[in-house]
């Protein structure tokens, strides 16, 4: 039985002990049928649970290829010394507080240190990386780009630049009013750049694509409904066609980067936007839904040495 929760202390009751968070698991990672991490062998009459003297016990064996493992291996929880109901609240707070949280501040409350916190809460990220969405943007959608990091006026020599230059990262993404977004970090916003994106992401069926006066959109109009709303000159509807929406997420992404994590290195940055856009896209779900949820997503590991490389 899948259990509901609002709050801290609901979670926690409803996962009293330790063997409640694995049953819990167990029960989303196998809801489809018993499968083996080690070799891939989905054969429920293959992959058994072991016993000790007639008791079941948390391990597995695959008579397939004849390894052994327990129902975190494979996920990002294998190798970990947490316990699962100490995950279990690091996933709640990550996914239902608006602007994330803080490596230090999850540190605190979970009792662990920063550094550790700081890998859980990346493993996590790594969990939130699937796509939002299955199907390309429609209805009404806007695209934008953003930057994000040090101003380039502060560039050592006083050096000055304009965005998009090595003092700032560019972020591109996509909303549909009332429905998901996507967004990623781009190199360039050049026009192949720029293109690409809306043309990868939006449908052809889109009811509208609103973007800014960047020159990089201007050949939409050849699949697109296209229209452009000139910021430049103080313009901010032309029509059906705007870009509150997405101007609304960046504001969500600044306000987790600034007032969170006050500073994201642009190595990592990406998994930061995948963390808001994530939430975004289940912001209609209940809060034990979206903790269900990304423990539905926890397939795949992420060492250390590969995150820090």
């Amino acid at each position: 039985m899948i259990q509901s929760f609002k709050t801290l202390p609901q979670l926690f009751a409803a996962f009293p002990t330790e063997q409640s968070a694995i049953d819990h698991l167990t029960a989303l990672r196998f809801g489809n049928g018993r499968f083996c991490p080690l070799c891939g062998c989905a054969d429920e009459g293959k992959v058994k649970r072991m016993s000790a003297a007639g008791v079941p016990t948390n391990q597995y064996k695959c008579y397939s290829c004849r390894g052994k493992f327990s129902i975190k291996v494979g996920t990002i929880f294998q190798d970990s010394k947490l316990p699962l109901r100490t995950w279990f609240a690091a996933i709640w707070m990550i996914t239902n507080h608006p602007k994330g949280i803080a490596s230090t501040t999850l540190a605190t409350d979970l009792g662990i240190t920063q550094k550790s916190a700081w890998f859980v809460l990346h493993r996590l990220r790594h969990a939130a990386r699937t796509d939002s969405f299955n199907a390309p943007l429609s209805g009404d959608v806007e695209v934008d780009e953003t930057y994000v990091g040090g101003k380039a006026k502060n560039k050592h020599g006083g050096k000055s630049g304009k965005p998009g230059t090595s003092a700032m990262t560019a972020v591109i993404g996509a909303v549909s009013r009332k429905g998901n977004v996507v967004a990623k970090v781009i190199g360039a916003t050049t026009t192949t750049v720029l293109d690409g994106f809306v043309h990868g992401v939006v449908s052809p069926d889109a009811t509208t694509v609103s973007t800014d006066e960047h020159s990089g959109y201007r050949h939409l109009g050849r699949t697109f409904n296209h229209g452009v709303v000139k910021h430049k000159v103080g313009t901010y509807r032309s029509g059906p066609f705007h870009t509150n929406s997405i101007e609304g997420v960046w504001a969500q992404l600044k306000r987790q980067i600034i007032g969170t994590h006050h500073w994201v290195s642009p190595k990592h940055l990406d998994r930061y936007v995948g963390e808001m856009t994530y939430r975004y896209n289940r912001r209609e779900m209940e809060k034990s839904q979206r903790v269900n949820d990304l423990l539905s997503n926890v397939e795949g590991r992420l060492t250390y040495a590969i995150l820090t490389a």
